[in-house]
């Protein structure tokens, strides 16, 4: 398999992960690692970018779904998203440096779209997060491996 093909499967594993559709980026980027397929530093940045853009999908999703509020079926009170929104702003966008967490992660970035959280601080505290996720990832297979 091509390093492109590669890069470009580890890219789409890391964007549905950061969806809220199961997908284990981490896992995939760890096999690549120890079967040598790809640069670390390429596969980093594949692994990161694509899980950061699909918490910005999240985040373009949660900041429509508010458009839908006045809907019967709409799942979310006006009370329970003025909670939401407090706990939010009580915390801080930094919260959004764990994005990477399972289970909590994909809900707080589809949560900062809803609450509207600026995308530049979103985007520079979900990439630190991440990107220090998948660093992690990288340095602790090289560290097996040697």
């Amino acid at each position: 398999m091509s390093d492109a093909l590669v890069l470009l499967g580890l890219f789409l594993n890391a964007f549905v992960a950061a969806t809220l559709l199961p997908a284990w980026s981490e896992a995939a980027l760890a096999g690549l690692m120890a079967a040598g397929k790809g640069a670390p530093a390429l596969l980093f940045l594949a692994a990161t970018s694509g899980n950061v853009l699909g918490s910005l999908l999240n985040w373009w999703l949660g900041s429509r779904v508010r458009l839908f509020q006045d809907r019967r079926w709409f799942p979310f009170s006006e009370g329970q998203i003025e909670r939401g929104q407090r706990l939010f702003r009580r915390f801080g966008t930094p919260a959004l440096l764990l994005a990477w967490v399972p289970i909590i992660g994909d809900p707080l970035t589809l949560a900062a779209g809803i609450f509207r959280v600026p995308i530049v601080p979103f985007l520079v505290f979900v990439t630190i997060g991440k990107a220090f996720r998948y660093a992690l990832v990288i340095a602790g297979v090289g560290a097996m491996l040697a």
